[in-house]
């Protein structure tokens, strides 16, 4: 198949659209082009797609990000057996698209890959004036409704479902697990591995570290938000934590293995409640004890497969005590760790779920065809700029 993958708002090496859903599609042989906001993100695309760059999407202008990617979808969109687009605010620019489409005689599969709860996540928008967000989270359930009759939707949740009419297929997120056991948890460092704002508990973070050292350090992997983004710098500075910032993810999941414990210490937010966070999947498959928030989804993965400790919502001191408590305890900190990785390589491996996406893919483009999809012609150039 020719697939053409769009972002405007996720970091183009973001975990779920590049090493999951692409890697999947490439191993069967597919062809990707992939446009997102290299450029923004100071990332250069990965060998094996075509790149396309876009503006970035963030704050409260986003018009020249939508501008640049309604003209991508009207001009190559034809030439692609599906579209997969991967952020709401794209929802914007189909109307047009989707009749030029049909007037050019030739309308791909169109995909939307929903990742969160958009109308919740609309409260923790601080640069969102709060009286346009009672409007605004009304606007998003109509456009998901009315996506739900033009489109196809993937959902990265279960729980999802209950916003739509009709059931659709779960592309959960994952991770891809080794079979070999992993490195022994250590007893002199934590990780914190995802991006960084207030909701997600950076500033809870900072004190945990605080409360920790000088005896464990605290190693956080992420871009943040700008609003707590001076006071990791000044953490960092200060050694309370090393902030080492964004890295690709292949390097950044290298740095979970033979750490203490990894921490998810999300606040309680309508957008988290029905999420498991993905961080906790990729400590578990390193083998990383998880000290966890009591998000429904993350308490969970530490009821049912005993594999960390849960804290009580923006309380550092307890969080701190739940590192202690695993590091002055080897049998439960080793305990904990192989438990969740036997569960993650079980019931949690991106391996086991990826030929069912791509499958998923393929009869949706067989259905409207009518045929197999051609896999053996990429997609033409547009006048998109090409990375």
């Amino acid at each position: 198949m020719r697939i053409l993958v769009v972002t405007v708002v996720h970091h183009p090496e973001d975990a779920r659209i590049l090493h999951r859903e692409i890697g999947a599609l490439r191993e069967r042989g597919h062809r990707i082009v992939y446009a997102a906001p290299f450029a923004a993100r100071e990332v250069k695309p990965r060998p094996y797609v075509e790149g396309v760059d876009l503006p970035r999407a963030a704050g409260r202008d986003r018009r020249a990000a939508l501008r640049a990617a309604r003209t991508l979808l009207a001009e190559r969109g034809p030439q692609a057996d599906v579209v997969l687009l991967h952020d709401p605010e794209l929802l914007l620019a189909l109307p047009g698209t989707l009749r030029r489409w049909r007037r050019a005689g030739r309308t791909p599969v169109t995909v939307w890959d929903v990742h969160e709860d958009t109308a919740a996540a609309l409260v923790m928008k601080r640069w969102l004036p709060r009286p346009l967000r009672p409007p605004l989270r009304l606007a998003v359930r109509a456009a998901e409704r009315l996506a739900e009759r033009r489109l196809r939707l993937l959902l990265a949740e279960d729980a999802y479902q209950r916003r739509f009419r009709r059931p659709h297929p779960v592309v959960a997120n994952l991770t891809t697990v080794s079979p070999e056991r992993p490195e022994p948890p250590g007893d002199d460092r934590v990780v914190y591995l995802g991006h960084l704002s207030r909701a997600r508990g950076a500033l809870e973070l900072i004190e945990t570290a605080r409360l920790l050292a000088p005896d464990v350090q605290v190693e956080v992997i992420g871009a943040a938000d700008p609003e707590v983004r001076d006071a990791l710098t000044e953490a960092d500075r200060d050694g309370v934590l090393c902030w080492r910032g964004y890295l690709p993810n292949d390097d950044a999941l290298d740095r979970l293995s033979g750490a203490l414990a990894g921490l998810s210490l999300l606040h309680d937010q309508p957008n988290y409640r029905h999420s498991r966070p993905t961080k906790a999947v990729e400590y578990m498959a390193h083998g990383v004890p998880l000290v966890t928030t009591p998000t429904p989804l993350a308490a969970d993965l530490v009821e049912r497969y005993g594999c960390g400790l849960v804290v009580p919502y923006e309380d550092p001191a307890t969080a701190a005590d739940a590192v202690r408590r695993l590091r002055s305890d080897p049998e439960m900190r080793l305990r904990a760790a192989t438990r969740g990785w036997e569960a993650a390589l079980c019931d949690l491996n991106w391996a086991d779920r990826a030929t069912e996406f791509v499958m998923c893919l393929e009869a949706w483009v067989k259905e409207t065809s009518g045929s197999a999809p051609d896999t053996a012609a990429a997609v033409a150039g547009g006048t998109a700029r090409t990375v």
